[in-house]
Order: structure tokens, then C-alpha cells, then sequence
């Protein structure tokens, strides 16, 4: 608990330094800060919102100097609870919120340099005007600096990959007594002179730094886009479409998405906005979102496209790898997609697993661990979707708001230990693929990661947050 006398010091001088409109400290002000849209809730000793990398630097060596844990929050759109301060108020919200306004697009580099708390959906609001995107597709609108601190991945990884492989440069504060700033930046997608340090703040949740600026490699705009729902005939043979898919396409597949049937039934229910585009048929047990895009000026590659993805489809249909196919306006079907995780909230308290696999294993995991929960947890109902062509998988559990019992946090955290044993110990797989460790997976990472790569990454963090300043997980 940190002292009411530290508390008061820190942000008499922060409201010095930085001035008042930038200092939050009233329960009506701190509010927005405290609850995470969509995972995590606390109590904040004070909110500080920067609006320059110097005050970022100015604030971590003030609540250094009164021993004052910090929070870096972006958006504050994850799922891990590393952006929400504890329950006790413990901890100081650094907001990058008011560092929006930085958008510089270098159209013959194809980059961009941007402030940490741009959102996704402005950076891409910009871009456009430049026949540009950065192609990270998401069901939230996180901030720039939140996606690299977790290392986004997103429904076309297949195609661009995470938010690693686009990040030119970094500027980062570390939460040492200089706050000293490093600047990693200069848009250069070829540079072997040295340590690439950008690395280590890329994907580690803030535990090393705060990002305040960061350079992007971005794409040209998709012109030609063709899409369509497909319906295997049984999740066995979903690696055989996607490897034929990969061998007909190439780069011009971008996206091979699988929903089960609880998925799509209950975004049919509760969101008025997607359309079933399966009716009068029934919903079927899984089906597949596959997506391919030409970024070329050619007025026909649109039917090109479409022409390609007709052909691969009726000759899976013939060969009996796939029943049905369904075509309808992108948005439309990507709507489904995306309204899944939004759905799940209106059926009962969401138990969210966000787990990566080899892309072999993903449908073996889905026998064995439905298996597991009608044996262990039978009133638990599974709404699993996820990302096939590049092996992670949101096997989310929803404990019924009726006809189960009261729920049991316990119970709860007892089933998703059990389905993360089965991934890392059964298919050497990974617990979190895309959100990160935060407090919500720091028992399981202390459970799962060797104990000699904890001492090292301790040890690294050691060097650029030596005195623990920062985030509610430890590394060690």
C-alpha cells in the first residue's frame, strides 16, 4: 500500500511539472481509467495523462522518487488485465491518450511515424487518403503503443503477420532514476549496426519501457477483395483446405478464419447487425471465412479473384472436402466474424482462452478438450473460433447465466488451468497467443515457462526496470 503522504507529494510535483488539466485524482475523473473495456477493473491512486515523451519521462521519475507503481494504458482494450490498476490503489495510470495527434506518412518509405496513443482505427482513417493500412485486423480499436506492447496479431496474420514483423522503430521511456528515453527510431527496414533493442520492447506487455512513438511499415491499400463462407465437411480436413488454399492463392490469401456452430448461433441471436446468410438451411457445425485480396490497379482482378476462389471451391466440393459455400458482401460476413466475442458477453460470464497451436493440432486440441469439459465442467458451454491459418484459437467457455450453478471463480479458474495444461503439456503449445501475460496469466506463466527463461527475461528486465516500477506481472 503506498503512503497517503507519497501519494500527495507525487502529485503536488506532477501538477508542477506538468500542470493541473493533467493530473486525474477525483473518483468521477478516474473512473474511465479504472475499468478496462474489455477485461479488468481497479482502484487508481491518480491518473497522469502526458502529452510529450519529456512528460512521459517526467512522471516515471516522480512516481520513482515516491516509490509509486505505474500502469501504462493505452485503450485499454485487453483481456489480460495489465492496463487496470489493482483493487487497493495501489498503482499511478499513465494514459497516452492526449499523445494522439502524431500521424506522419512517408508514402515512397511506405511507413509511419505515429504517438503510441493514436488509435487503430484514426492511423488507418489517415492512411486511407494515401491509398494505404496497416493491415491489423481487430475486433477492438486498440492504441498503437497497446499493440506492440502485446504484439498484436489479428484475423490476417496469415498474410501480414503480427505487429512485430511491421515495426520499423521505437521510442521508448524506461522507468530508471533519468527516465532515460530511447530512440530507436529512422525507418529503416535493413539495419544490422548493432543490438536491435526495438525487439525487447515488442511483445513483453510495458514490463521493460514505455512505447511513446513508433514507426510502421504499412501496405497499399487492397483495391480487389473476394470472400466467402465455407462449410468443410468435418474440421479433419480444415488443414487440407488451407494448405491447398495457400498452394491455388499465395499472398493473395489473407485471411482463413474457423467459427463454430455455438459461435455463429450466438452472434445470430444477440446481434441484430449479422445476417445468416445460411438460411433456410441450418447453421452448420464449423465454418470458414477465407479471404483473398489484389492490391493491382486491373479493372477486371476483382473478377479475377472471385473467379479464382470459384474454382478452388468447386473442386473441393467435388472432391468432398467441403458441402457448401456461401458468398455474400465482405462486410457482411466479416460482421459475423467480429461479433462473436461481443455475443458471447449477452450468454453468461465468458471464461476467454486465447491459445496458440501448430496449425496441425488445432482441431485434435478441439476433440480432447470438449472432451475434457463435458467429462469436468459439462454445464460450461463452448464458443470456440479463431485464427486456422496461423494456429491460434479463442476456445472461450461461457458459464450460463441459467441452467448451471451460481458461478464459482474458483470452479472457473480451475477450468481454464485444466485446458491450458492440455495445450502446453499435451501440444507444446502456448497458453497466451496474442494478450500477453498481465495478471490474469501470471500464475500460469510461472507454471508453464522453464524456470532458466524466467531468470533471463528477470534478468533483462532488471537492466531497463530495475526497480519494478512498472505493470502488475513479473517476468522472474
Amino acid at each position: 500500500m503506498i503512503s497517503l503522504v507519497e501519494r500527495a507529494a507525487c502529485i503536488r510535483e506532477l501538477v508542477s511539472q506538468l500542470g493541473e488539466s493533467k493530473v486525474r485524482t477525483t473518483p468521477e475523473d478516474l473512473a474511465a481509467y479504472e475499468t478496462s473495456v474489455r477485461h479488468g477493473s481497479g482502484l487508481a491512486a491518480f491518473a497522469v495523462l502526458p502529452g510529450s515523451t519529456d512528460e512521459v519521462s517526467a512522471t516515471l521519475r516522480c512516481c520513482l522518487r515516491h516509490g509509486i507503481t505505474v500502469i501504462a494504458q493505452g485503450a485499454n482494450t485487453g483481456l489480460v488485465g495489465a492496463a487496470s490498476p489493482d483493487s487497493i490503489g495501489t498503482h499511478a495510470i499513465l494514459s497516452l491518450e492526449k499523445m494522439s495527434t502524431l500521424i506522419e506518412i512517408d508514402r515512397i518509405n511506405r511507413s509511419v511515424l505515429t504517438s503510441a496513443g493514436v488509435r487503430l482505427s484514426a492511423l488507418n482513417a489517415k492512411l486511407a487518403e494515401h491509398e494505404l493500412v496497416f493491415p491489423i485486423d481487430l475486433g477492438a480499436d486498440p492504441s498503437i503503443g497497446g499493440m506492440i506492447a502485446t504484439n498484436t496479431g489479428g484475423a490476417r496474420f496469415i498474410r501480414y503477420g503480427d505487429v512485430r514483423r511491421s515495426v520499423l522503430g521505437l521510442e521508448v521511456v524506461l522507468a530508471d532514476e533519468k527516465g532515460t528515453v530511447l530512440n530507436m527510431t529512422g525507418g529503416l527496414r535493413k539495419n544490422n549496426a548493432g543490438v536491435d533493442l526495438k525487439q525487447l520492447f515488442i511483445g513483453t506487455g510495458g514490463a521493460f519501457g514505455v512505447i511513446t512513438r513508433a514507426e510502421i511499415e504499412v501496405q497499399t491499400l487492397a483495391r480487389h477483395v473476394a470472400t466467402a463462407l465455407v462449410v468443410p465437411n468435418s474440421e479433419d480436413v480444415v488443414t487440407e483446405l488451407l494448405v491447398g488454399a495457400e498452394r491455388v492463392f499465395g499472398e493473395t490469401l489473407t485471411s482463413f478464419e474457423g467459427m463454430s456452430r455455438n459461435a455463429m448461433e450466438c452472434v445470430f441471436r444477440h446481434m441484430p447487425r449479422a445476417r445468416n446468410p445460411f438460411l433456410p438451411d441450418p447453421v452448420p457445425a464449423y465454418a470458414l471465412l477465407i479471404e483473398t485480396t489484389s492490391t493491382g490497379e486491373s479493372e477486371d482482378g476483382g473478377a479475377e479473384l472471385q473467379q479464382r476462389l470459384n474454382a478452388f471451391l468447386e473442386r473441393s466440393l467435388k472432391s468432398g472436402t467441403i458441402t457448401n459455400a456461401v458468398f455474400d458482401h465482405a462486410d457482411q460476413l466479416w460482421t459475423i466474424r467480429h461479433s462473436i466475442s461481443e455475443a458471447l458477453q449477452q450468454e453468461g460470464r465468458v471464461i476467454g482462452l486465447d491459445i496458440g497451436l501448430r496449425r496441425g493440432d488445432v482441431s485434435k486440441f478441439h476433440t480432447d478438450a470438449r472432451a475434457l469439459v463435458e467429462k469436468h465442467f459439462p454445464w460450461l458451454k463452448i464458443f470456440d473460433f479463431g485464427h486456422c491459418g496461423d494456429g491460434g484459437d479463442h476456445f472461450n467457455l461461457v458459464w450460463p447465466k441459467d441452467g448451471a450453478p451460481d458461478f464459482d471463480n474458483a470452479r472457473a479458474s480451475e477450468a481454464r488451468e485444466a485446458l491450458y495444461s492440455l495445450v502446453v503439456e499435451k501440444y507444446r503449445g502456448s497458453f497466451s497467443a496474442e494478450h500477453g501475460i498481465g495478471p490474469l496469466n501470471q500464475i500460469y506463466y510461472k507454471k508453464f515457462t522453464a524456470d532458466s527463461n524466467k531468470a533471463f527475461a528477470g534478468r533483462i528486465a532488471q537492466m531497463f526496470n530495475p526497480n519494478d516500477l512498472l505493470g502488475r506481472f513479473s517476468l522472474n
